[in-house]
């Protein structure tokens, strides 16, 4: 088997082996703007205007506006009243569970991602369906009045859509729900300039209250992290010593994420065109787990993985949901993926359908 590993170029349209190239159907930039020159050189001006990074924390008495300026631009991108910027999703997830967990009952939804973990957290092996209703029975049932709900907003890896709407309609209204929501998969993917799950009705309930993390490290192309929520809650992580004290992410890629939208409205286009395509190509008898406007298409054919390599494709492919479980193979498409990519990829995993027959 090939091992892709001590790679020393980018993760985009191509990776090579021994000189060998490669249609590559995996990772998670799905907007492509990591292996996009235009955004590339915005970057660049970005490191002309302000350096590699910024050696100074948040609470320092010199500021760079960089970072003020985009906490403004994406609170009102994706329709939150404010925001707050980290160097990683990692770190978001963190400052935002340590800051709303103390004094609340925390309830983990299954498959919650380890960056959302106060400490490890046992598998929950129950569908997000089951899990929820039970959760909105104990809840009604509890003693507890305040309960700190944590959450991914979808399942990037089966794939599947989760529904919050029944915490609304089903919960006790004189408990208070805290939400913390790991958009990291969705954040300006699914919907344009939006985060994925429609969150209207719970924003609306004057018992909910709710925190958006993400990583923008997938495919938003920035490594940082963002917490967006209402002011109240988001002025309480900025107050936290962790948001204080680390360091902010590189302005450069700031910088480029504030100035870049053209470039991200054209690679959005361009990905739904991708997938609109390429669920077209495989039909409706398709294998393949795929969920509308979400560029991932999974199987549990261990098989695939070494199939398409042998047709210079590589994908994701992994155990899921335990180290010891069967290979999950994830086909992921991007922007940068052209007609003619789509068409070969198409081709060859209905080849392999064809022969199994």
């Amino acid at each position: 088997m090939i091992a892709f590993r001590h790679l020393h170029q980018p993760t985009g349209r191509y990776i090579s082996k021994a000189g060998e190239p490669y249609l590559f159907f995996g990772g998670t930039a799905y907007l492509g703007l990591l292996d996009n020159p235009g955004y590339i050189d915005l970057y660049k001006k970005g490191i002309d205007t302000y350096g590699l990074n910024n050696g100074t924390s948040r609470s320092n008495n010199v500021q760079l506006g960089v970072y003020d300026e985009a906490e403004q631009r994406m609170a009102s991108r994706f329709g939150f009243e404010t925001a707050a910027l980290l160097s990683s999703g990692y770190l978001a997830a963190q400052v935002a569970v340590r800051t709303l967990s103390a004094g609340k009952k925390v309830l983990y939804a299954p498959d919650a991602h380890p960056a959302l973990w106060l400490e490890p957290v046992l598998m929950d092996e129950r569908s997000f369906e089951d899990w929820r209703d039970s959760t909105i029975a104990y809840i009604n049932a509890s003693k507890e009045t305040s309960f700190l709900i944590i959450s991914n907003t979808l399942d990037n890896l089966t794939p599947r859509r989760y529904d919050f709407s029944p915490f609304v309609n089903l919960c006790d209204s004189s408990k208070h729900l805290f939400f913390i929501l790991d958009d990291s998969h969705g954040i300006g993917i699914i919907h344009r300039d939006a985060i994925s799950v429609d969150l209207g009705v719970m924003q609306k309930s004057p018992n909910i209250h709710l925190l958006i993390v993400a990583s923008l490290a997938k495919g938003m192309g920035t490594d940082a992290g963002v917490v967006m929520g209402k002011n109240e809650i988001v002025q309480q992580v900025k107050a936290n010593p962790i948001f204080r004290g680390a360091s902010p992410p590189s302005p450069a890629s700031v910088y480029a994420l504030i100035n870049g939208d053209s470039f991200y409205q054209s690679a959005f286009d361009r990905l739904h065109h991708n997938i609109f395509h390429l669920r077209g190509l495989l039909g409706r008898d398709s294998e393949l787990c795929s969920i509308s406007a979400f560029p991932v298409f999974t199987s549990r054919d261990v098989h695939l993985y070494r199939h398409l390599l042998h047709q210079r494709v590589v994908i994701s492919s992994f155990p899921y949901p335990l180290s010891d479980s069967p290979l999950l193979n994830r086909i992921v498409v991007s922007a940068l993926h052209e007609d003619d990519d789509l068409e070969y990829l198409a081709e060859v995993c209905l080849l392999k359908k064809t022969i199994n027959i």
